[in-house]
């Protein structure tokens, strides 16, 4: 098994069909850009548009849970395990990750999303040369954006 993050997720994306999956080279430091995405109640909701909220329960930080709340108040409880350069969150529905190596003097960095119930596979292979490419690539100059502003 690989110990590279980025790596793994990638074969998460190809082994769920994921609807969303980017990488790219980010010119920022590790630090920076890990700072950005392993914050994920202060970060996750300027990250995903259709997230209001994620909420991390008190307690281990490596393997937690946390809800998730809609801008309509839908609510959905995920198990989250997050380590320098990985992140993984899963709900019954839904499965994201994020994950990040150093490359050079920048960071390489992924994001994948998926559905997890395979009724729903369909619908995410329509959705992945729709949307899912151009969300991803959203996601990152998000990412890169606000690791950004943190360092200003």
């Amino acid at each position: 098994m690989s110990t590279d993050p980025v790596a793994r997720l990638r074969v998460m994306a190809a082994g769920l069909g994921a609807a969303l999956y980017a990488e790219e080279l980010i010119a920022l430091p590790y630090e920076q850009v890990w700072a950005v995405a392993s914050d994920l109640a202060g970060e996750l909701p300027h990250l995903v548009p259709l997230l209001r909220e994620f909420r991390l329960e008190p307690g281990d930080t490596e393997r937690g849970t946390a809800v998730a709340v809609g801008p309509l108040g839908t609510r959905d409880a995920f198990e989250v395990r997050l380590s320098p350069g990985w992140c993984l969150m899963q709900s019954g529905l839904i499965v994201g990750g994020m994950a990040a190596v150093r490359e050079g003097d920048g960071t390489r960095f992924a994001v994948l999303g998926a559905t997890r119930p395979s009724a729903l596979r369909p619908v995410q292979r329509m959705y992945a040369p729709l949307l899912g490419r151009r969300r991803g690539r959203a996601f990152l100059r998000t990412v890169e954006q606000r690791a950004r502003l943190r360092a200003n």
